[in-house]
């Protein structure tokens, strides 16, 4: 772990095929994510090596935010012991088979389709929404919504935001809403212990993405980057 007195290291994965990178100042990337996590004190540093117990040994924090391709088994087994030992991690689904065996590691799974909101729409259609039903947390201080732009809805841990009552999940493939469908109230934010370290799982990648930092978002961006920081 980092020095005594040091400010706290965040690693942000970018080793598993992601196409949003800190390091990219395009709308659909997250340098800005990236500056936002510097400013609030941390040393961020990216990787495109692989998932190990010596990478992680100086971090505090690892990001992992929409990777395209699968987390290997050992790189599984170095993410669970290094949240053991008190790390935290964020994860941000773009798609979840690449984080499939990690997430079934902390005892949260994904739904089969993106979620359609029937209220409080972002835009001009129905997968882009704000979230408003937020569970008392660090994570949302000075907000009272955060905005999602295609999520996947979550099951397992705690739930921390979840979407209205009338949000669905498109189960047939019809891309209507009917019977067959599932509508509830979908966490969209969860978080869980692992060891003395935590994780916190969140429905969608493009939370973070230049585009998307509104005010809320930003809030939302400082909020994280001191939960990383073990603040």
């Amino acid at each position: 772990m980092p020095a005594w007195g040091a400010a706290p290291l965040v690693m942000v994965d970018q080793g598993h095929g992601q196409r949003f990178v800190i390091e990219q100042k395009g709308e659909l990337q997250l340098s800005r994510f990236g500056a936002i996590l510097g400013e609030e004190g941390l040393r961020v540093v990216s990787s495109r090596e692989r998932l190990t117990d010596e990478s992680l040994r100086q971090a505090a924090g690892l990001v992992i935010s929409g990777p395209f391709t699968p987390l290997a088994p050992a790189e599984v087994d170095a993410v669970i012991r290094f949240a053991e030992r008190g790390g935290r991690v964020a994860l941000m689904l773009h798609i979840g088979p690449p984080v499939g065996v990690l997430m079934q590691r902390v005892g949260v799974a994904f739904s089969n389709g993106v979620l359609h909101e029937q209220h409080n729409l972002v835009g001009d259609d129905d997968i882009s929404f704000q979230v408003r039903d937020l569970t008392a947390h660090p994570l949302f201080t000075g907000i009272d919504h955060f905005s999602l732009y295609g999520g996947w809805a979550l099951s397992g841990q705690t739930p921390l935001a979840r979407t209205s009552a009338e949000t669905w999940v498109d189960l047939n493939g019809d891309r209507q809403l009917t019977e067959r469908d599932a509508m509830d109230r979908f966490a969209v934010v969860v978080e869980g212990s692992i060891g003395a370290g935590r994780i916190l799982i969140f429905g969608d990648d493009a939370i973070f993405l230049n585009r998307y930092l509104d005010e809320a978002n930003s809030r939302l961006a400082r909020n994280l980057a001191q939960w990383l920081g073990g603040r």
